[in-house]
């Protein structure tokens, strides 16, 4: 079996259900490295690709993201222009929910939450891009002033003074300090 081919102008849906059935393949060895690299680059170089791919991939129960394979990565570092932005997105909101979840005592979502914050902190460290470096930094920069590129981001999910200090912190271990 071969990689199914990534459909034009992707929805964010289709690349969920698209994402799921590459990770079905990935899990039974049934895609190439390489043609896993081609078809994740082709989804990750649209916005809705690369986010459906990110929801699925960071919160599927399968072991796949606790491991990225070396495909994912260069596929991941393949797209500069979407990719940094989504990861440490994901970094924020993810660490941002682990304290949400817990105040409403719902410890599974929280332990969900975590282990997306686990995966992409790792795809982040893993990645090696200036572009995450940039972004990340300006994500630091808001949850510390309240002002910045990312400013309206946080303020759009109602991120509290705790929720900020995680972030931050997320942010600075994702910046290697």
């Amino acid at each position: 079996m071969t990689a199914i081919s990534v459909p034009e102008a992707i929805t964010f849906e289709q690349a969920i259900a698209f994402t799921q059935s590459l990770m079905t393949q990935m899990q039974a060895d049934q895609i190439s490295e390489a043609e896993l690299e081609a078809t994740l680059s082709d989804l990750l170089s649209s916005a809705n690709g690369a986010r459906g791919f990110f929801v699925t991939y960071l919160t599927d129960d399968c072991p796949l993201a606790d491991q990225p394979s070396e495909a994912v990565i260069r596929a991941l570092q393949a797209s500069p222009q979407i990719v940094p932005e989504l990861l440490v997105k994901n970094l924020a909101m993810s660490a941002a929910m682990a304290i949400a979840h817990r105040r409403n005592q719902n410890e599974a979502m929280a332990q969900g939450s975590d282990r997306v914050q686990v995966r992409t902190a790792q795809l982040i460290q893993k990645v090696q891009m200036a572009e995450v470096s940039e972004q990340a930094a300006q994500m630091r920069e808001a949850a510390a002033t309240g002002s910045g590129t990312y400013q309206a981001f946080l303020t759009r999910w109602g991120y509290d003074a705790e929720q900020r200090q995680v972030i931050e912190q997320q942010m600075q271990r994702a910046l290697g300090a």
